[in-house]
């Protein structure tokens, strides 16, 4: 459904009433998650906002030319700052503060210059997470954002989310929602926030019109695909009359590869398979395949449309990837008006995306080609089903999809959180503590000499 007034008044509500933003798009990052990223990066900063912009996984190269690219981290620092607090009373003065290390503990020393300290006048406690508000971006589910998820679950459930995306198959997680499923791509639910709120729609750059036409233009195949709408055209021509630098994005998203990439396309070209009867296309990338041409899973974006150019009469086509880390596999898949992939996608493998344009991964296989032909099979058997279904009467799609992960990660979703009061800030008066251990344990490591004012 497209945006309605409350819930854009509501997320333009959270994003003015925090100061500390995470903006993070889905790992394996496509064009579109990672322009909507920045995009919203770079409107947020001219609100005055303290933005940190993460890449889930390694910083794809083919994007460098997108605006903000040298602004993304792949990872964030310690969530939590632990804080002692010792309250300076009946004139009380500090000359010196040390710390020591040993035997797995910190000891901090504190040489008063003036009056005694007693344990009554010491607390302690942690600042909280670092940010008041995150912002999820082209994201079905927070699983999909990998280990940057696992590795910050406590505060993916304790901070408030903001979820922005166009897939179907997103699971409606965290506080608020910008969600609509009618749009091409993220950056076009992004533009429509963007430009209801009038003092954000003159802040739209030609920058920030260059991040949302590369996501509309890649998630659309160049408008190619169905899901382009009317709507996607006329936010593709507001676009350009900001500024948006379409040439920029055509040349270097089709027509600059690395010899690398020309060299996986030939193989993954080479490898096509065919089902006439089921009407299924499917090739494979394997770790080897990439190891021999030198190019890594994220050179094989764009290798699916060429399956669909060269083999158009089919109702599926697949491209299988094997993953370098050994993870298993990832599968993209696309598929004509008589299928829904998303549900295919969904329900065989927890997987999801859209109607006609989805994807999922399978691990714990010992052999990648036969893993490839099994999850062939499920997908035809599938899809036979859905059409047997589809002839016999109106079909509930929404009530069939499933969760789009595994019940490990469900058990890890988050709870809902309610907005947190921002910690004030603090002036930081030590650049940082090491764990070396001292010379001299009874004397200390000095931390800060001179406090007094």
């Amino acid at each position: 459904m497209p945006l309605n007034k409350d819930q854009i008044s509501a997320a333009r509500s959270a994003i003015e009433g925090a100061e500390r933003l995470l903006i993070v798009p889905h790992a394996n990052v496509d064009p579109d998650g990672l322009g909507s990223a920045l995009a919203a990066f770079l409107l947020f900063s001219q609100l005055g906002k303290e933005i940190t912009v993460i890449c889930p996984d390694s910083k794809p190269e083919n994007l460098q030319f997108l605006p903000g690219f040298e602004k993304l981290q792949e990872s964030i620092e310690s969530s939590q700052n632990f804080v002692i607090t010792i309250n300076l009373q009946d004139g009380v003065e500090v000359d010196k503060l040390r710390y020591t290390v040993e035997d797995h503990r910190v000891n901090i020393i504190v040489m008063p210059k003036k009056g005694k300290i007693s344990s009554q006048q010491i607390s302690y406690g942690d600042t909280g997470h670092p940010f008041d508000l995150i912002v999820a971006v082209d994201t079905a589910d927070l699983p999909l954002m990998g280990d940057f998820y696992t590795e910050n679950i406590d505060m993916f459930s304790e901070v408030p989310i903001l979820n922005i995306d166009h897939h179907v198959s997103n699971s409606n997680y965290g506080q608020l929602q910008l969600i609509d499923t009618t749009a091409a791509s993220a950056t076009e639910v992004l533009y429509e926030w963007f430009t209801n709120v009038p003092e954000w729609k003159e802040k739209i750059t030609p920058d920030i019109a260059t991040l949302l036409l590369t996501g509309l233009i890649t998630d659309t195949r160049s408008f190619q695909n169905p899901n382009t709408t009317p709507r996607s055209l006329e936010v593709a021509a507001e676009l350009l009359e900001r500024g948006a630098r379409q040439q920029e994005i055509v040349q270097h998203i089709y027509k600059t590869k690395p010899l690398s990439t020309l060299k996986i396309w030939g193989r993954a070209l080479n490898q096509i398979q065919m089902d006439k009867n089921a009407g299924i296309v499917w090739s494979t990338v394997s770790k080897e395949d990439l190891a021999e041409m030198e190019a890594t899973a994220k050179e094989t974006s764009g290798i699916l449309d060429e399956l669909i150019s060269t083999i158009p009469d089919a109702d599926i086509h697949v491209l299988f990837t094997e993953l370098e880390d050994g993870a298993g596999f990832k599968a993209s898949a696309r598929s004509s008006a008589a299928v829904d992939v998303s549900l295919l996608a969904g329900q065989i493998f927890g997987g999801g995306g859209h109607s006609r344009a989805a994807g999922f991964r399978v691990s714990g296989f010992d052999n990648f080609q036969l893993a490839v032909l099994d999850s062939v099979q499920k997908l035809t058997e599938g899809m036979r089903q859905q059409k047997e279904a589809a002839a016999s009467g109106p079909v509930d799609v929404q009530a069939r999809i499933p969760s789009a992960v595994s019940p490990e990660a469900s058990a890890q979703k988050p709870q809902k959180a309610e907005p947190k009061v921002p910690p004030k800030k603090s002036t930081d008066i030590v650049g940082e503590i090491t764990s070396t251990e001292s010379k001299d344990p009874s004397q200390g490591t000095d931390i800060i000499k001179g406090l007094d004012r």
